[in-house]
Order: structure tokens, then sequence, then C-alpha cells
């Protein structure tokens, strides 16, 4: 204890080093979970499991399936499966009162449950939907029949349902939903209260084969790629096991056997695998940067304990002892730093991990891996600490190690690091080149992930290199006149190892940190600009041409945060009609919002010669059917158009016949969609070709890159508290030389105020350039990569940097609070000595 920050340093150096071998393979395992959550999200709920389905299977097979199913099921664990089945449109078919309806036959295990019913008569029989209620007086206990042949009756009738259905029907939506295109409500699903009254039904009816069978199961969700890959193993087995069966019955492939979740379980492996790939190298470049770290503490230690170590070893200790003293001392803050470092990558995930559920196995791993970590500290503390006194007791002093260390100095590893950087620059030129192809997730290069790194450390490395020039030719600066600046720059050419050494980690601290949070920022901003520009808005729904004409007004509870546009082509181009007094509020205009906003009233004002329009991406063409466009002003790209040739035109400057001739019309609505589509089925309205921003584009390949360089920004934000400690650690080092120097300048008639300042200028100084090195550089990495990690391409706009401005305010922030803390304590230590015992010292 009579060294508190010796014992500090090396349980803050264990720490992050244990920190970064955990918060690594966390990171590669939530990175798992999370896609893995993402593709369960946009798959249906049922699923995850085996799926037996066939369109036009035998009515008298559906028992024999479904038995082998059940029985199969059961016996390998699963739950009871949930069987669909549906005939085909029967016509006529009567309704007490009512006139003939075109009905579809169905029937879905525990499907009344997922309905609303509106009434019920408490039998089994046939639920109709309130789409056919509403035309005709059809109430629960009325007769049914189809051409004279009865039917069960009406037990109920339930809200029907619409399109996009609940989650629950995902999977059934073709079936158990009714497309209007054409404003017909004579189609209509009728349910059959349970299987019993189905198989009545369909064998009164007749039918020899049913249009739809379809058997799966609702299973939890898979949390990480082991259980899905469980789920997987299960429904294999499970799928041979029924195939036996019927091949038994003599049954030889009457439905299809499929796991459609396959695919996406690899997605989710291919996911965690890239992250884990990608971030691999820097946690080892990390993890040997700590162990550096740890043998440069056995050094201080050592350089400290020097006589006591030479008098143990002049009684005979030896060396393997001398590194068991260090360890013995230093051992104990190791392990407890690197236990702290565990625990706090384990319970902060939260703050930097991806939104992913992580196996216990990898956790598991992760505290392995750490663990090791910290044995080789251990060991490396007791075995640079030997060999040190090896070299000194009972080998001496050899010659030329000053040399060998000049040499070291003088070699330009810059240059290494560039090569390093140009080598991953040239891997990362195609990054995105497979995601045009096809793959759902970009082939990821290691290499490719360390360039903007090796890019930081060759320009800390450069910056080091001309400070330590300067500060070795600042001898002949004379600026005594300014006693605060010349003190600063004294003191900085007095421990110029110490400052290079800051300097450098600063720089890599402050530019990893840049480009790792630009870098995932931009991904992040790149998804939400080129899915809002493909969608044009948050949601999007193609309508019937009556509310295109205004014949049919929207429904008063999306009308203020929607517009209608029109679309036409004919001549290559599009043609896009816009309404400019609504257009801008609803619709997405991303990094052109002043810009469309500035055009958008110009559309309305009279053009010479022809129609005003803007155009987008192209030489003018003739408008189909339309008079000649004018163009106002040239734009790369439009919400809904793109980059793709066009032009946009005012509705109000089209005449009712050329606005009747335009064949598509499109809701744009800043409404979730599933708000703006129950709107629009509650009026009645036709609505297809549904999208929403949230489901535009695959945003996994942005995601995966996100998550990769959050593991950058941790790297950055690690190297940031070691770029502090050292800082601080360096002016607690110099403390008593800092104190008698100040001591004397004082007496010599210097205010504390003045000295303070000259401490402001040399920490300032030194933590103003890593700040305008790191920042300048990290930005510009970030500025240059990404485009080229943007996994969609094709879409316009290019990706580009978000605005870095509140990051530069939190660098320069941070910067002057630990200058004024360094200064503060530089000048306290001046303050609180006694200059007689320092002279005495």
């Amino acid at each position: 204890m009579s060294s508190k920050l010796t014992l500090v340093v090396a349980a803050v150096t264990a720490l992050l080093s244990c920190f970064l071998a955990t918060s690594a393979v966390l990171i590669g395992s939530a990175a798992g979970g999370a896609a893995l959550d993402y593709q369960a999200a946009t798959a249906c709920p049922d699923a995850y499991g085996p799926v037996f389905s066939r369109a036009g299977l035998r009515a008298d097979q559906a028992p024999a399936v479904l038995d082998a199913v059940r029985r199969q099921a059961a016996a390998h664990g699963f739950p009871q499966p949930v069987a669909s089945m549906y005939s085909g449109v029967l016509f006529p078919v009567d309704f007490g009162p009512a006139a003939a309806r075109k009905v579809v036959l169905g029937y879905r295990d525990g499907g009344l449950d997922q309905v609303r019913r509106l009434q019920d008569g408490g039998r089994p029989g046939l639920w109709v939907g309130d789409d056919l209620t509403r035309f005709s007086p059809v109430r629960p206990g009325d007769p049914v029949d189809v051409q004279g042949v009865a039917l069960p009756a009406v037990a109920g009738v339930y809200h029907a349902l619409s399109v996009p259905p609940p989650r629950w029907w995902c999977s059934q939506q073709n079936n158990a939903t009714v497309y209007l295109y054409a404003n017909d409500p004579l189609n209509t699903i009728v349910f059959a209260s349970d299987e019993a009254t189905f198989r009545q039904t369909a064998g009164t009816l007749g039918l020899p084969t049913l249009a739809n069978f379809y058997v799966s199961f609702y299973l939890d969700p898979p949390r990480t790629p082991a259980q899905a890959r469980e789920y997987l193993d299960r429904s294999r087995a499970l799928i041979a096991a029924v195939d036996a069966d019927l091949r038994q019955q003599g049954l030889t492939d009457p439905v299809a056997m499929q796991t459609p979740f396959a695919r996406s379980v690899e997605i989710a492996e291919q996911a965690q695998s890239n992250v884990l790939v990608s971030i691999l190298p820097l946690a080892a470049i990390s993890v040997l940067v700590g162990c550096g770290g740890v043998a440069t503490v056995a050094l201080q230690w050592y350089q400290r304990r020097r006589p006591q170590v030479r008098l143990l070893a002049a009684r005979g200790a030896s060396p393997p002892a001398l590194g068991g003293l260090a360890v013995a001392e230093l051992g104990l803050p190791v392990v407890l730093g690197g236990i702290a470092g565990i625990v706090l990558a384990r319970f902060g995930l939260p703050l930097y991990a991806p939104p992913g559920t992580i196996a216990v196995g990898w956790q598991a791993a992760a505290f392995g891996i750490a663990l090791g970590v910290l044995l080789v500290a251990l060991v490396l503390l007791g075995a640079v600490v030997a060999l040190r006194a090896h070299r000194e007791f009972q080998v001496g002093t050899r010659p030329g190690r000053g040399l060998s260390r000049r040499v070291l100095a003088l070699l330009p590893w810059e240059l290494v690091t560039a090569g390093l950087a140009v080598l991953g620059w040239s891997r990362l030129a195609d990054y995105g080149a497979s995601s045009r192809l096809g793959t759902p997730l970009p082939q990821i290069n290691p290499l490719a992930l360390t360039y903007p790194v090796f890019v930081v450390l060759t320009a800390g490395l450069v910056a080091a290199r001309v400070v330590w020039l300067l500060l070795r030719a600042s001898h002949r600066v004379r600026w005594w006149s300014k006693p605060p600046l010349q003190l600063a720059i004294r003191r900085l050419a007095g421990a110029r190892a110490p400052v290079t050494g800051v300097l450098v980690i600063g720089v890599l601290a402050i530019g990893t940190l840049a480009a790792g949070s630009g870098i995932a920022q931009g991904q992040r901003a790149a998804l939400d600009t080129k899915s809002g520009i493909l969608v044009g808005a948050t949601s999007r729904v193609d309508t019937e041409t009556k509310v295109g004409l205004g014949q049919t007004p929207l429904p008063e509870a999306v009308r203020d945060t929607s517009t209608v546009t029109g679309r036409t082509t004919g001549t290559g181009s599009v043609v896009l009609v816009v309404d400019p007094a609504t257009f801008a509020g609803a619709a997405y205009l991303g990094p052109l919002r002043e810009r469309i906003t500035e055009l958008l009233p110009r559309l309305n004002q009279p053009a010479g010669g022809g129609l005003p329009a803007l155009r987008i991406g192209h030489a003018p063409t003739a408008l189909p059917g339309l008079p000649p466009a004018v163009p106002i002003a040239d734009l790369p790209w439009f919400p809904l158009l793109g980059n793709s040739p066009g032009y946009v035109v005012s509705r109000t400057a089209l005449t009712p016949a050329q606005l009747a001739a335009i064949p598509q019309w499109t809701v744009l609505s800043r409404t979730p969609l599933d708000q703006l589509s129950a709107a629009l089925s509650a009026a009645d309205l036709v609505q297809v070709n549904r999208t929403s921003q949230e489901g535009a584009l695959d945003a996994l390949p942005f995601y995966v890159v996100e998550w990769t360089f959050s593991f950058v920004t941790v790297l950055g934000g690690v190297l940031g508290v070691v770029a502090v400690l050292a800082l601080l650690v360096a002016v607690e080092v110099r403390r008593r030389q800092n104190a008698l120097a100040g001591a004397l300048v004082l007496r010599m008639g210097m205010r504390v105020r003045t000295l303070f300042g000259s401490h402001l200028i040399e920490l300032g100084l030194l933590a103003g350039l890593a700040a305008v090195a790191g920042v300048a550089c990290g930005l510009a990495v970030a500025g240059l990569a990404v485009p080229r990690f943007d996994p969609v391409r094709w879409l316009a706009p290019r990706s580009a940097l978000p605005d870095q401005i509140l990051f530069v305010l939190a660098v320069a922030g941070a910067g002057l609070a630990v200058v004024l803390l360094a200064g503060w304590l530089a000048v306290r230590s001046v303050r609180t000595a006694r200059t007689a015992e320092l002279l005495r010292g």
C-alpha cells in the first residue's frame, strides 16, 4: 500500500483487458440472438416448427395425415398441432332469407378464439363474417343450404378478417381473408365451429379435395441460434417420423413437409459468425495491448522496488521467487480488477451490445476466456519481473541495449500501420457487392473491419513522431517573456516519452470512437433514409380511383397525416402527381426536406408552354397524355420515385379528365401501417400493396454492420479511459518534480493563477492535439467508410456520415474537464508541498 497509484493502475489494466475479452464474445453472441429476434419477428408465429401443407389434398386423406401428425408430435415433444382446411368457392349458398352468396368453407383449430365474436348462438354450426351480414340479415340459427341440400345452421357471426390480419393468422392470410379488389361483397369466409362440423359439411357438399390443407405448430419464438437449431433438429426428426408413419399406411407423399424457418436460422448463425469474425482481430489486438499494459506495470513495480529486489537477490532469492513477490503484491488488485471487468461487461450489455439474448454456453465461454486473460496477466506479471531480475543479477547488462532501443524508436512504424490500413481498404472496396446478388448478408472480411483502426493508429503515430521531433528541438525556444508558455514547453520537453505515449493513446481512442460511432450511426441513418424514400412515407397503401379523384375523402382518423398521390407511366418516365398542400406534411423527405418544401408551391404556378414539374434523374422526355413538362428544378431523388427517371407535377395543374386517366393512386401517411389499414378498412376502402418503412428493406445487413462497430466504439471508449488515466498518472508520477519546480517559481513571484494557467497550457496542448487529430482522422475515416459499408447501394441516396456536431462538442467538453482536473492535481501538489522538505529530499 506504499504506492497506491501502482495498485490502481494494475487493477484498471486488468479490468479493461478482461472487459474487452468478455465484451467481444458477448457482442458476437448477442448479435446472433438479435438477428434471430429480427428473423422471428418477420416470420409467421407458426413457422418456427415443421409445416405440413398441400393444395388439392384428397378429402379422404386428410384425417389420416392429421392423425399421423398428432400422434408423432406428442412423441417428439411438440404441442398440439393446429390444422387448417379450406374448400374452394361454392356457389350458390343460401343463408335463410338472404340471397345466394359465394363462400369459402374453412376451419382452423382454435380459430374462433382468435376472432371477435359479434353474435354467438352457443351451438355447433357455421360462422359467417360481418362482411356478409352488412348486406343480408343473417343471424344465428338461420338455415343454410346449397341448391336444396341442407347444411349445418348458422352458429354465429364474427368480425371478418381484413388485410393484414392479426399476427396469429399470418400464415392463413391468403385463405382466411377476402380481397375486395372489385368491391364485391359476395365473397365471404364461412368457418366451421369444429372439425366434425367441417367434415360433415364437406361430406354433404361432396367435396373431393381440399383447396388448402395446412398443419403447423405455435412454438415460443427461439431466442438464440442454439435454441432455433434445436427446434430445427426436432422438426426434421418429426418430419421423418410422420413420413415413415404415412408410408406404412400406404400414403406416399400426400403433403409437403417443410421447415420454413431453416433459412432464418442459417441467416442468424451467419450474422453471429460475421460479427465474431469481424471483431476477433480487434479483440485480440486489444487484449495484447492490455497484456502490454500489465508488463509495463510489472516494470514500474520493479523500478520502484529495485532496492528491495536487489537485497533479496543478494541474499539468494531466485528470479522466479522475485516474480512471485510481484504477484503477491499486485496479484490481488489484478484479480479484483479482472473480476470487476467481467462483471461490468456482463451487466453493462444494454449499453453497448446488440439487443439479443445470449446463450448460457456463450456466457460461460466469455467468462472462461476472460479468466484465461486474467491468468495470463498474473503469469506475465511474474514472468516480466523474473526475466528482468535474471538479466540484471544473473546475466548482467548487455552492451548495445541502449542502441537497440534507439533503433526501435527510429523505425518508421507508421509505415507498417499505413500498409495494413491500405490492405484493409482494398478488402473494403467490394464489401456490399454480395447484397446486390441476393445474398442477405454481405460477406465479411476481417481485414476490412480493421481499416479504420489502423488509419487512426497511423495518424496517432505520425502525430507522435512530429511532436517527438518538435520537443527535441524545443530547447531552442526562448519565450521567457511569456513564462507560463515557456515553462509548459520545458515540462513537455522534459517528459517526451510519456507525452508521446499519451498522445498516441489519445488519438487512437478519440479516432476509434469517432470512426466506430460514426459508421454505426451512418448505417442507422442510411436504413432510415433509404427505406423512407423507397416507401415514400411511414406507410404506403394503394387505393381506389374514387379516393384519388377526391370523390371519397380519406377517413377522419388519418386525413391530417396522409396525402394521396397518383402515378402513371408510358414513356419510360414515371409521372408522380402530388398535392402540394398535403405532400410535405405526410411524405418522407429526408435530407431534401427544405429543398422540396420550397419547390412544391411553385408547381401550382403557371409555366409558359407546358406543365411545371420537378425533374428526377434524366434528360427531358414527353409526358404520356399530358402537356410538355417545364422543369422548375432537378432533384437527385424523390420520395416514392427514388432515383428513377421521372417527373413530379401538381394535381391542381391537371384537368379532371387528365386526373381520371391516372391508373394508380396511392395513400402516403405518417400513420403506422396497421392504423392506416384499420382506418381504410373501417371506411370500406380498397387497399392493396401495403408497405411500411419498417419492412420495406431487409434491415439485418445494416444491423450487422452497426453491431460490429459497436465493439469498435467500445474499444474507443476503453482507450479513452486509458488515455485519461495515462494523463493523470503522468501528472501524479511527476508530482515531486512539479511540486519542487512550482514552489520555486512561486517563491520567485509567480502567482498561483499563472502557474495553473501554465499547467493548463501544457495539458491543453497535449489534449487538444489528441482531440483534433483523433476527431479529424476518425470522422474522415468514417466518412469514407460509410458508403463502402452500404449494403443497398442500388437505392439512392448514397449513404453518408450523419451530423457529428454533438460528438465533437462531447469530445471537447470531456477534454476540457480532464485538462482542468489534471491541472488542478498538478497545482494542488505545489500548494500542499513544503519547500524545505522538497529541497532536503
